[in-house]
């Protein structure tokens, strides 16, 4: 399991959807493993296909779509400046996932178009029930927060 995982914040420098100099993927450093299954929402023309491509390598499946309805082990949630109410995005990212599921918001970068304000995602996510974890760089173009609920005292 990822370093990250643990509910630390980490941020990794790696800019490639491939294998970094360490050999782990952009997937793995997102916490996934054979046999998940990930759903994937927001996706466009502009999505970066090769993450897309090590996601489903790590997970040795398809990314399953908004319409797969049965749980899911983790989402990714490409979203952009322009795509609406991130807190709505995110509500509704939590539709299908499992408890202890994370969601990987997918941002484009700072100066890229789209690029969305730390600001407003560290905001939306307590809004939407959320807390952030972690941001990984995962590509040229994007990069990934990890949002998942709160623990709760036992």
């Amino acid at each position: 399991m990822s370093a990250t995982m643990g509910g630390e914040s980490a941020q990794t420098g790696d800019q490639s959807g491939g294998q970094s100099s360490g050999g782990e993927t952009a997937a793995a450093r997102l916490g996934l493993r054979k046999g998940m299954v990930v759903q994937e929402l927001g996706w466009d023309n502009d999505t970066d296909d090769e993450l897309r491509m090590a996601v489903e390598d790590t997970i040795d499946a398809d990314l399953v779509d908004g319409d797969y309805g049965n749980v899911v082990d983790a989402v990714l949630l490409w979203w952009r400046d322009d795509d609406g109410d991130l807190v709505d995005g995110l509500v509704d990212a939590l539709t299908d996932l499992v408890g202890g599921g994370a969601i990987w918001l997918l941002t484009p970068k700072v100066g890229r178009p789209g690029s969305v304000d730390a600001a407003d995602i560290a905001e939306a996510a307590p809004i939407a029930g959320l807390a952030q974890t972690t941001t990984a760089a995962v590509s040229k173009d994007w990069q990934a927060s990890r949002l998942v609920a709160p623990k709760t005292p036992a």
